[in-house]
């Protein structure tokens, strides 16, 4: 139980909310965070660099925070997309309950928070923002990806943050290999923003 990860399906952990602000460009976000849910306290060095450098999200269409935790990146895309659909997604039902209750919170309305079986097979993302879960291991994060960045559209981008010790540039080299180009977006503090796309198919 103490070793208890926050992409538990079902945390263990006892509940205990903690709110927190945030000030981002678009506004102050009020934020219930809970234990058992990433970013617990506090907005963690990651989540944090990519809301600040992210390129815009699509202003229409569906929009995907994918491990979602508290709901911070699902928020701040619905609050500078008002008329996209942000799904947030998470296999954290604790983390998925938190971002419903954060966004009503926020008055933002046009997040729909669920498990990853709950959106729709049709649906396509025309952005996609993740501070994925990087301590899943290799093999799963992966798996992970090729679910998901099979969904984008194909104008779409992913900006994902990641901290290089824990294997950024490989992941970036990775992602390129599986037909999603990737580069390098910025670099602070030990974290790399990475920018992702379909791969444009070449005429030969």
């Amino acid at each position: 139980m103490t070793n208890e990860h926050y992409f538990s399906p079902q945390p263990s952990s006892a509940s205990q909310p903690y709110v927190i602000t945030v000030a981002l460009p678009e506004g102050t976000l009020r934020l219930t965070t809970d234990r058992g849910v990433f970013s617990y306290g506090a907005l963690d060095t990651g989540t944090r660099l990519l809301l600040l450098k992210a390129p815009a999200p699509a202003a229409t269409g569906n929009l995907l925070d994918l491990g979602c935790g508290a709901g911070a990146i699902a928020i701040s895309m619905a609050k500078r997309s008002p008329h996209a659909v942000v799904w947030a997604v998470d296999v954290n039902e604790r983390a998925v309950a938190l971002t419903r209750q954060n966004a009503e919170a926020n008055n933002v309305f046009n997040v729909r928070a669920c498990l990853p079986d709950d959106i729709p097979a049709d649906v396509v993302f025309d952005t996609i923002w993740s501070n994925p879960p990087i301590h899943i291991g290799k093999g799963p994060l992966h798996d992970l990806l090729l679910r998901w960045l099979p969904r984008l559209s194909p104008t779409g981008q992913v900006t994902m943050v990641v901290q290089k010790h824990l294997g950024s540039d490989s992941l970036q080299t990775w992602l390129t290999s599986q037909g999603y180009p990737t580069e390098r977006m910025a670099s602070a503090k030990g974290f790399r923003l990475l920018s992702t796309t379909r791969a444009t198919p070449n005429a030969s």
